[in-house]
């Protein structure tokens, strides 16, 4: 079995197969074993764990993986890749690639697919680990977030900006919908900086390691999560404006609504959206929704 975190067995696969990097598809391999195993550690996969994959390149990630789990199920959307990975995984009988695009997946369905209904929806959690493509991060991590997928942790790398962006707080420059959105379904926590130097071809960013543990229940009470949801949104719509014009900015409500809204929620309407924290938010839109019925 070739070594995959070396520069020159690399570039040999992907002479050898005639392979062209797509920068389209935020292909980036990682060729470093240290950061793989930081990876991985933060995992903590055991032999009883059904782990899925998201973009796993040349399957250095995945050996390592398949290694730890009892089950890897790698999900790749270049069919060009599917030969080296036959290739760089003809090893692992615990390893399988599947073809499809993450952002179309129910990862539900396909765990319990693949395990006899052992894993998935009403069955037992699953783990998600994976070097994400940079341009979709957000949207991937959405699709995983909000469907409800029967996974108890998320272990991803990403652009260092949106790292830091997942775990900040309230008052912050990177404190925004996103923050809010993955801290109401998980406990964020940075694993490790990444330097563009580990990958080929190098990224034009830095990266980070970031571990997402699902929460068991969120950690506010609201009335409708998507009328929670929609007044983050508008909140954060108009950064530079005050909370009580975002929010009248973004159509939910005619001003004297908010005016009202803002009264008994006891907010400041002359704060801005990024200086409330999640309990604020609920909050809010709670009181926003009553107001709608």
């Amino acid at each position: 079995m070739r070594e995959l975190t070396s520069p020159s067995v690399v570039k040999d696969i992907i002479n050898t197969y005639g392979f062209r990097v797509r920068k389209a598809l935020g292909q980036n391999f990682l060729m470093d074993a240290n950061i793989i195993d930081k990876i991985v550690n933060a995992a903590e996969l055991t032999p009883g764990d059904l782990v899925f994959e998201i973009g796993p390149g040349l399957g250095v990630l995945t050996q390592r993986l398949a290694r730890s789990a009892g089950k890897v199920i790698a999900v790749e959307i270049d069919k060009n890749l599917l030969p080296i990975l036959t290739e760089t995984l003809t090893d692992f009988d615990n390893a399988q690639v599947v073809h499809a695009d993450a952002l179309k997946v129910d990862f539900d369905r396909l765990a319990a697919e693949h395990t006899e209904g052992g894993f998935g929806k009403g069955a037992k959690s699953f783990k998600l680990v994976a070097n994400l493509p940079y341009y979709i991060t957000t949207p991937i991590l959405m699709h995983l977030l909000t469907s409800g997928f029967n996974f108890d942790c998320l272990v991803v790398m990403m652009q260092k900006e949106v790292a830091e962006r997942l775990q900040a707080s309230p008052g912050g420059k990177d404190y925004g919908s996103l923050s809010i959105a993955v801290q109401y379904y998980t406990v964020p926590e940075i694993v490790t900086r990444v330097p563009k130097t580990v990958f080929f071809p190098a990224p034009d960013v830095e990266s980070a390691v970031i571990q997402l543990t699902r929460r068991k229940r969120p950690p506010v009470t609201l009335e409708s999560e998507e009328v929670f949801f929609k007044v983050v949104r508008a909140a954060f719509g108009q950064r530079r404006k005050t909370l009580l014009n975002s929010l009248t900015g973004s159509g939910l409500a005619e001003k004297e609504t908010w005016i009202k809204i803002l009264e008994e929620a006891a907010i400041d309407p002359t704060r801005r959206g990024e200086t409330l924290t999640i309990e604020d938010f609920a909050n809010l839109a709670n009181t926003y929704h009553r107001y709608q019925e």
